[in-house]
């Protein structure tokens, strides 16, 4: 039996009178890459938040590894499940001082900062960030500064950062095409898709509204719509038209052809990066 990375148990969320989450149940198990998938204001973020710790649940729990501890119980503290999440998003992105450089990013992850005021005088975590940009294809950023590197660049030295988590768990990228162009967002999905099947990390969470961004890595899909999940489980039996019509609001065609999908609405393809709202 595989080895559970994480569990929500009935987690719901409720402010000021509103539902943002209500009865979600999700378990993550290790070798498992899920997609979570909704439109706007489905309660994607929300649950990132929860699982981040950002969020305190109204009601039910998150659990690391199973039922070993709750991490929002006085056992575990937050601050070290974090360190247990590569997060990805470009809310980070937007806090990275424009003058650090790619090795630098890199070598903050290892410690779950942002800007890495305090450099390292570690050769042996110097040495291991260098790996890591050799991992991510990003050898030849090691001295470049942030504000010089493309978008696409950018993502992956965030995910370089990611990957020197010291005891990761799990990837999670939060709509990390955002801002890509077609070409860009394809070499980027093809480098996570690669990443995957090296076994560079346990389990991936691909948070995205784009089914056209869906891997064929990816294994299992959580739908979500209003804050409650629509469908979930094996990718091959929650990811239909039937349940993409019901999250977006709208009679939708789901098609696949190599692992990849797009949507067709009134037998039109979804243009480039289009969503229905």
């Amino acid at each position: 039996m595989a080895a559970t990375v994480f569990e929500m148990e009935n987690v719901s969320v409720t402010r000021s009178g509103r539902k943002i989450l209500e009865g979600i149940n999700l378990s993550v198990e290790r070798d498992q890459h899920w997609v979570i998938l909704g439109g706007n204001g489905s309660g994607k973020t929300s649950l990132l938040n929860v699982l981040m710790g950002y969020l305190t649940p109204t009601t039910g729990e998150v659990h690391m590894r199973g039922r070993e501890a709750a991490v929002n119980s006085a056992s575990q503290s937050w601050d070290d499940w974090r360190k247990r999440i590569g997060f990805v998003s470009s809310s980070i992105s937007q806090m990275i001082d424009p003058q650090e450089t790619a090795i630098d990013i890199v070598l903050s992850g290892r410690h779950a900062m942002i800007n890495y005021w305090q450099k390292s005088d570690d050769p042996a975590e110097v040495k291991a960030a260098e790996k890591t940009l050799e991992k991510v294809n990003c050898t030849y950023l090691r001295d470049q500064i942030w504000a010089t590197m493309s978008q696409g660049e950018r993502q992956r030295v965030l995910i370089g950062r990611a990957l020197m988590a010291q005891r990761m768990e799990v990837l999670v990228l939060d709509e990390p095409c955002a801002g890509l162009d077609p070409v860009a967002r394809e070499h980027f999905l093809n480098f996570v898709e690669e990443l995957t099947q090296k076994g560079t990390f346990r389990s991936l969470l691909l948070v995205t509204h784009h089914v056209e961004e869906i891997i064929p890595a990816i294994t299992h899909a959580l739908v979500l719509k209003d804050g409650s999940a629509i469908a979930q489980g094996d990718k091959r039996r929650s990811l239909n038209s039937l349940s993409l019509s019901n999250a977006f609001g709208a009679d939708l065609k789901l098609r696949s052809r190599l692992g990849r999908y797009r949507l067709y609405f009134d037998d039109e393809f979804i243009p480039e990066g289009g969503q229905v709202v």
